[in-house]
């Protein structure tokens, strides 16, 4: 029996298959040209500001992934709260976007800041998971950005819990769940 494409039934999965290669690639291609552009557009910030720092540039899952390291200076300007990341996190996006004309998920990081954040993150994830098995009882988190959302998310998820966030702007949080 053939398919509306003239193809055997056995035939199409393969082809499918080849297809998601090709996306596979060409999403592949896009990450790997966001990662350049926002390479340049830091390396010329970087110029301005008079600024040292190492661009370096990956892929990490679906989205490309910049950290400029080796910038003492930066990586104290950053801290302790992680703010100038996220800004240039959010005007480095905003290149990409120019460039390429797709909202971009790029994600930056200075001086291993990300790293850092989600270890303390997952601790405060853990903690909040225990109170929430404990009293049974529904576990409001304190305002967290997106990044920080996600890290507490990813911990309730792999913890069998459930998580929402809850809020708007700056209030945003999460909530974690007892299990039911």
């Amino acid at each position: 029996m053939s398919t509306a494409e003239g193809q055997t039934a056995a035939e199409a999965p393969a082809e499918e298959t080849e297809a998601a290669a090709e996306s596979d690639e060409e999403r592949m291609r896009r990450l790997e040209e966001e990662g350049d552009i926002a390479a340049d557009y830091l390396e010329e910030l970087l110029d301005i500001a008079d600024l040292d720092g190492d661009i370096d540039i990956d892929v990490d899952g679906d989205r490309a992934s910049v950290e400029i390291a080796g910038a003492d200076k930066l990586a104290r300007l950053n801290r302790p709260k992680g703010e100038l990341l996220d800004a240039l996190q959010e005007l480095t996006r905003l290149a990409v976007q120019t460039r390429t004309g797709n909202r971009s998920r790029l994600m930056l990081d200075i001086g291993g800041f990300r790293a850092e954040h989600k270890d303390s993150l997952e601790g405060l994830a853990a903690t909040a998971i225990s109170e929430a098995k404990e009293s049974g009882a529904p576990v409001p988190m304190r305002p967290m950005n997106p990044f920080e959302r996600k890290v507490v998310h990813d911990v309730a998820k792999r913890e069998g819990l459930r998580s929402e966030s809850d809020g708007d702007g700056k209030n945003r949080h999460v909530v974690i769940y007892p299990a039911s």
